[in-house]
């Protein structure tokens, strides 16, 4: 009977080690798996990437979008981009810069500035990316770049403190007198310099809220030809035989250019040669040889 006690203890003791092993080798598993992440269709989802930056206090942030569209359709976005920040009115968004350029026959590149409420600078840029998409053009390039203008500020904040406690100071010896004038002339200029760098610190302070207050934008704009075709090898093939074509055609006028006047006068020389009296001259030594045979 002790056998067979010992002999079912001795069992249960091993199912419960094989059942603990399992169990942790199970967690092990489980934690040296890595988290999953849904993934994104790049084919649904090509353009700026959504990350919400207001999230960061005290970081001025700066938004630069490249477009590319045709060419035709570009002073047409342009005005649809100014048209919605005039909407916002001019204490959310206003126009600081605006440039059109046709850089040839059918070439354009334009440019748009903005300076925006910070709070509505993300929206106003994907609106200007589906007004572009609309238009049948793209976003090539997006690029926003932050600048910690909140620690500047706080750096400053604390200099400030330095200098007014430094400044204090100084013009308390001042009001209690001193014994010389040359004591006197150096407190003097000592408070002056305090005062300049106070200037100087506020002076920073004041650009850094603004740069916190308005987020400056830039669209920049460039047209393709033949892109309204699409963005597609057929398109492609389509604008480069366009080209070649064109460059054909102006080889081959620049050529009749550059020789047509040398053939007109080649052609001018052999009239005048066939005509008399240049043809009679021509005939006469033929004339007079028979004659001088004889």
């Amino acid at each position: 009977m002790r056998r067979i006690s010992a002999t079912f203890t001795l069992g249960l003791l091993l199912l419960l080690a094989g059942c603990s092993k399992g169990h942790r080798e199970e967690t092990a598993s489980e934690a040296r798996e890595p988290q999953k992440v849904t993934s994104i269709d790049l084919k649904e989802s090509v353009g700026a990437p959504a990350i919400n930056l207001t999230a960061a206090p005290g970081v001025a942030f700066d938004y630069r979008y490249a477009f590319v569209l045709p060419d035709t359709a570009i002073s047409a976005v342009q005005e649809r981009h100014a048209a919605a920040c005039e909407k916002l009115g001019p204490q959310h968004c206003r126009i600081t810069g605006m440039r059109y350029t046709l850089v040839d026959e059918d070439e354009v590149r334009g440019q748009l500035l903005f300076k925006l409420d910070p709070a509505l600078a993300r929206n106003f840029g994907k609106e200007g990316i589906a007004a572009v998409e609309q238009a049948k053009g793209r976003l090539v390039d997006a690029a926003i770049e932050g600048n910690d203008v909140g620690s500047v500020i706080d750096q400053s904040q604390q200099r400030s403190k330095r200098i007014e406690d430094e400044l204090g100071g100084v013009d308390k010896r001042l009001a209690e007198g001193v014994k010389t004038a040359s004591e006197r002339e150096e407190l003097q200029r000592r408070a002056e310099q305090l005062r300049q760098q106070q200037n100087v610190e506020q002076t920073r302070r004041d650009e850094g809220a603004e740069m916190l207050a308005n987020t400056p934008m830039t669209f920049n704009y460039a047209g393709k030809r033949g892109f309204s075709w699409g963005d597609s090898p057929i398109g492609d093939a389509w604008a480069t035989s366009q080209s070649s074509f064109t460059t054909m055609v102006s080889i081959i006028l620049v050529a009749l250019g550059a020789l047509l006047p040398w053939a007109l006068l080649a052609a001018l020389l052999v009239v005048l040669w066939r005509k008399t009296p240049l043809r009679n001259l021509r005939r006469k030594p033929r004339e007079a040889t028979p004659a001088s045979e004889a």
